[in-house]
């Protein structure tokens, strides 16, 4: 029963709604029903078997100050009358007083509870209380509130646990809110044409490039878009049996080779010469290198800068084809290069 009247509160309490505003300073007055779960053994006589003092229902006021939002403070008095047992039944008439500081959580309804407390049957007893409890406010004066908290004992070990539930009246004004303006009328904005001069998906207000071709992809501030694209070009230049002179086969092969270089300041070359096998090792390393040299000024002469191009003979080191055969001696007689760059090209548009 005794639990079952403290769950019966706290269930009170959470179904309850608010209907009126806190107050934030001011002072109230209380009237409340209390219980209060005692369970002190032996109390009096513990020789002979002792009073146990259990229970209590009684009645009690209080009267309190707001001081802000969040602080208030109370005297509390409670008539009680306390069931007995052990070596005398019946009941005990006694009383509780004392004070107890209240936390508003957040200025709402919920409130946590720290006080000090007399307990007078029989004896004096001191105790220290914490708890918790919740107003509901039926008007701006006018308000319940449930509670429940628990007891320890400073004198006796006890530990008991006390529930009410009271009505009260505030002495105080709400404070009135502040008056609303009703809002102005919206006022229309002007319809801004959005324009896309170039048509790239971008409109001019964040275009930084107008006039972008059709034909790139763009960014999000219209610009056309590129990437890092790798590119090369290769020669091959061949020579008859022992001599370094460049056929005019090879012009055109050779002009591509410029245009790539004037296309790619920042690119070089690299020409190395080949000999076959026939005749004398190293003639035929002096030979290669030879070849080499003849190609790198037909580029300066077509404007390529000396500075850009290096030549190298190998001689009979590298052979592409170690036969011993007309055909593969062909083969080996020759200046090659492979000249590869970056550049940054434009990203097509989809």
């Amino acid at each position: 029963m005794k639990l079952k009247y403290i769950s019966l509160i706290i269930a009170m309490t959470a179904a309850s709604t608010v209907s009126a505003k806190e107050h934030s300073e001011g002072i109230h007055f209380g009237v409340f029903g209390d219980y209060y779960d005692a369970s002190w053994e032996n109390t009096l006589g513990a020789n002979t078997g002792g009073v146990n003092v259990d229970d209590s229902m009684g009645w009690g006021a209080e009267l309190g100050y707001r001081f802000n939002d969040y602080w208030s403070a109370r005297f509390e008095y409670a008539d009680m009358d306390f069931d007995l047992s052990g070596a005398s039944t019946g009941s005990q008439d006694g009383e509780r007083f004392g004070l107890d500081a209240l936390y508003h959580f957040d200025g709402g309804p919920f409130y946590g509870i720290f006080g000090i407390k007399s307990v007078d049957v029989f004896d004096s007893n001191t105790f220290a209380n914490v708890g918790a409890g919740y107003r509901h406010h039926f008007s701006d004066n006018l308000f319940v509130n449930a509670e429940t908290s628990v007891y320890q004992g400073l004198e006796r070990s006890y530990v008991d646990v006390g529930a009410k539930l009271g009505i009260n009246y505030f002495f105080g004004t709400t404070k009135a809110a502040p008056k609303v303006e009703a809002a102005p009328a919206p006022v229309k904005a002007p319809v801004v044409t959005k324009k896309d001069s170039d048509k790239d998906g971008v409109l001019d207000s964040r275009d930084r490039c107008s006039n972008t071709p059709m034909m790139d992809a763009v960014d999000a501030n219209g610009c056309s878009k590129y990437e890092e694209k790798t590119v090369n070009v290769k020669l091959l230049v061949r020579f008859p049996h022992d001599n370094s002179s460049v056929s005019s086969d090879y012009l055109n092969d050779i002009d591509e080779v410029v245009a790539f270089l004037n296309k790619h300041q920042d690119a070089a070359v690299v020409l190395e010469g080949h000999a076959s096998i026939v005749g004398d090792a190293k003639y035929n390393q002096v030979l290669s290198k030879k070849r080499a040299d003849r190609v790198a000024k037909q580029l300066v002469a077509k404007g390529i800068d000396a500075q850009r191009i290096s030549t190298i003979g190998y001689g009979e080191e590298r052979l592409l084809n170690t036969a011993n055969t007309l055909a593969a001696h062909a083969q080996n007689r020759r200046v090659e290069a492979a000249i590869t760059t970056t550049e940054r090209v434009k990203v097509k548009r989809q």
